[in-house]
């Protein structure tokens, strides 16, 4: 499930699955790389466009840099919130933040904090600018203007929001 806020974050709730867990009960680190992407699926369909979209438009988003700060563990069957906003956009790469909270059982606590960075790919695997598709560029960047998301509405306001 994934709502909206008035800030530009999108946030995404879910279970703790058994699968997720390490023989220790504890979520296994790499999950939360997983998790990032399902807050950063959740943020990109929040503006009106899915992945998809992106793919059928040649356009792929590899990760090209990622980290996770761990806080706090989290267990199985616990209520897990993932906020995700964007830190940056430019016309060839986006940044995504995340803070993965633990809302069940209380008390709610901080799980982990971390980031990935993307750069805009064609299917040959080439860079390439998203402004030259202008439903997807309008859309990302439409939102960082709006809510002044740190890295972005400076590179929007350099003119790269063409409109």
């Amino acid at each position: 499930m994934a709502t909206g806020a008035t800030d530009g974050a999108v946030t995404t709730e879910l279970r703790v699955r058994y699968a997720e867990t390490d023989a220790m009960g504890v979520v296994y680190y790499a999950n939360y790389l997983v998790w990032f992407e399902l807050g950063r699926t959740d943020w990109i369909r929040a503006q009106g466009i899915t992945y998809r979209e992106f793919e059928e438009q040649g356009i792929l988003l590899p990760v090209v840099q990622a980290s996770c700060t761990y806080k706090s563990s989290a267990h199985y069957d616990d209520l897990v919130r993932i906020t995700t906003t964007v830190t940056g956009l430019t016309r060839t790469r986006v940044a995504f933040g995340y803070r993965v909270t633990r809302q069940e059982p209380e008390p709610a606590a901080l799980l982990a904090e971390g980031h990935t960075e993307h750069v805009f790919l064609t299917r040959a695997g080439r860079p390439t600018r998203l402004d030259r598709r202008p439903h997807l560029w309008s859309a990302l960047a439409a939102i960082v203007a709006d809510h002044g998301q740190a890295g972005a509405s400076s590179t929007i306001a350099a003119g790269t929001l063409k409109r």
